[in-house]
């Protein structure tokens, strides 16, 4: 697997991936809309792999 894909990222960095901004990413988490989000500690992380899947599989459409 590509190293790249496989790192974990935070809000900041995935609404800039994503080109959403921070308050629709805590929208998606709250609205459980089966994003893959994974809190470390008081902090959401993302795995850009998972991120990506999501994307492709249709479910990041609210």
């Amino acid at each position: 697997m590509n190293t790249l894909s496989d790192r974990w990222i935070g809000i900041d960095e995935l609404s800039q991936y994503l080109g959403v901004s921070k308050d629709t990413i805590r929208n998606w988490i709250k609205k459980t809309s089966n994003i893959p989000a994974h809190k470390i500690g008081k902090k959401w992380k993302f795995k850009i792999s998972e991120i990506d899947n999501w994307v492709k599989s249709g479910q990041s459409k609210l």
